[in-house]
């Protein structure tokens, strides 16, 4: 009996940790396909939650061969592919779509196109999980209400095709109320550091409890934010048109914004994820390992700030 392995190093928060995601308990020696894998991820995020813009599921990689090694990632990109083979792994999993707009050609002349080259010439499938992971009990904004100490967690907006409890975005309530800065505070110490850090619109005094989290772009859902009356939104990717019309209409000054990285919220999903497939596989009878990518994909390297 083997244990599943669920390694979960990868980039650092604010605290010098990465956010811990558990052991996936124990089971038998024995591998599946990848398509016995696919059933056990579709369980967990099945692709009808995916909004009907998206595309997910498997991008590259024969259901019959054989998988023994997973890796998660936010981003597939050719360093987090490179990364994944030299680890061995024979399914790559990503949050972000590695094409999610039309192609007419995958020549190794262009970076998507090597990025599908090394996958298939390596013999790594790469399977696509986003906005199913977004919506899905457990996925990205639950984990970050999770982290941030949210109770009584809600949905922004209710799947169509899902339960009550899934959809895009979270809204929930701090056990106490705190100041936006000490909110702020809390969202910049659970995140792993990147160059953009945390951006906050709002009075840094102003008391907050009820809070609103979309992780990765949440711009859109600004008019369900203001409907849940939320004292606070954390979201990432907030442009300045959006930003600016929400704070004129804001009532009381509220909804506070709070921008963080895109790359930097959805990573905090990936080592429950793991963990979570790893329960599935070992309860199936299947032995897999594990693994979070380390690389920081996030596209800033560094930031000028005033003083």
């Amino acid at each position: 009996m083997e244990p599943v392995d669920t390694d979960v190093t990868g980039p650092k928060n604010h605290d010098g940790d990465a956010p811990s995601g558990g052991p996936a308990g124990a089971g038998p020696a024995d591998a599946p396909t990848l398509g016995e894998l696919l059933l056990a991820v579709e369980e967990l995020w099945p692709e009808s939650l995916a909004e009907n813009w998206d595309e997910v599921g498997l991008v590259a990689g024969h259901p019959s061969a054989p998988v023994r090694r997973v890796m998660f990632a936010v981003d597939p990109t050719l360093e987090v592919i490179e990364e994944a083979v030299e680890w061995g792994a024979e399914l790559l999993i990503t949050h972000h779509p590695l094409l999610l707009k039309g192609v007419t050609s995958v020549a190794a002349t262009t970076a998507k196109g090597r990025a599908v080259h090394r996958l298939i010439e390596s013999g790594t499938a790469l399977l696509t999980v986003h906005t199913n992971g977004d919506s899905a009990v457990g996925g990205v904004s639950d984990v970050l209400a999770d982290a941030l100490g949210l109770q009584d967690v809600a949905p922004l907006t209710v799947a169509a095709n899902g339960l009550p409890e899934e959809g895009i975005g979270r809204v929930g309530d701090l056990a106490d109320a705190m100041s936006l800065g000490d909110f702020a505070a809390r969202v910049f110490g659970i995140l792993p550091s990147v160059a953009g850090g945390v951006r906050v619109s709002g009075d840094k005094d102003g008391l907050v409890r009820r809070i609103a989290v979309c992780g990765g772009a949440g711009d859109s859902l600004l008019n369900e934010v203001r409907a849940s009356n939320a004292d606070v939104y954390v979201t990432a990717d907030l442009r300045h048109h959006p930003a600016s019309e929400a704070r004129e209409a804001a009532l009381n000054g509220r909804p506070y914004l709070v921008d963080v990285s895109h790359f930097a919220s959805e990573w905090l999903w990936l080592p429950a994820a793991a963990a979570a497939l790893g329960n599935v596989l070992t309860d199936q009878g299947h032995d897999v390992e594990i693994q979070v990518s380390a690389t920081n994909s996030d596209p800033w390297d560094f930031i000028l700030t005033p003083g």
